[in-house]
């Protein structure tokens, strides 16, 4: 997981580091566009930028960082492209967890994985394994997620809990639901940066956003650098977290 040297130590001011910090990887496409290169080269240039966040999350003290690497909407995509980003997939999961497992930090991935592959899921089981336990930080991967699909399978197994007679509606609240969630067990992110200056959620984590700090950057995913998530979080430090209470200020 080596990077440039002269990006590797970013010093943030004293204030808040966010807990959980999660993370729209957007721009692969139009950085690939703009160079007249595959998509697929956008994919795998963009690798580096999961090294940059991974490695400077830690350094500035992220207990939990959450990458959106692959939505439910994806699947739409050419075959070409959904190949060539499962073969990225193995690829890191190869490359990556043993120095992972040595940084200490655990890998979970989080979505409808019935859809991949039996090498894809077998790469998934292998960086979960060798990762687990990691104490440094939380690295949750995305993979076949949708933050409706998120909602309803919890509703779904909510309501088989009532129709099996072991849960009566009314004690039905938040935090039952969250409980069937993905990410059940997981603090909400504190903050969520979107890279390529796009506005929009894009159907993730809908649920457990609802008070979330928003932070757009105008940088495409491959070029995004540790530098890149100081400015973010130094965005977030300026913030007034209210949680729909009256400003302290």
């Amino acid at each position: 997981m080596s990077t440039d040297p002269t990006q590797r130590h970013v010093h943030l001011p004293d204030g808040p580091i966010p807990r959980h910090v999660a993370v729209i990887m957007d721009g692969n496409g139009r950085w690939a566009a703009e160079r007249g290169l595959p998509r697929h080269a956008g994919h795998r240039e963009g690798m580096k930028a999961v090294r940059e966040a991974i490695e400077g999350a830690a350094e500035m003290g992220v207990g939990i960082l959450t990458l959106f690497a692959f939505s439910t909407e994806n699947w739409q995509r050419p075959r070409d492209e959904i190949l060539a980003l499962m073969a990225l997939l193995k690829l890191y999961a190869e490359s990556e967890c043993e120095e992972l497992a040595e940084r200490g930090i655990e890998v979970r991935v989080l979505g409808d994985l019935s859809r991949m592959d039996p090498e894809s899921r077998e790469a998934i089981d292998e960086i979960q394994s060798v990762t687990d336990g990691g104490g440094a930080m939380r690295l949750n991967l995305m993979i076949s997620y949708s933050g409706r699909e998120d909602i309803l399978q919890a509703v779904r197994a909510l309501a088989a809990r009532v129709e099996a007679g072991e849960l009566d509606p009314a004690a039905i609240d938040q935090e039952r639901l969250e409980d069937e969630l993905f990410t059940a067990g997981l603090p909400d992110p504190d903050l969520l940066v979107r890279t390529s200056g796009e506005f929009r959620l894009s159907n993730f984590m809908l649920w457990q956003l609802a008070y979330t700090e928003i932070h757009i950057s105008p940088v495409l995913w491959p070029d995004f650098t540790r530098a890149d998530l100081s400015e973010a979080i130094l965005d977030y430090q300026r913030r007034e977290r209210r949680f729909g209470r009256v400003s302290t200020r």
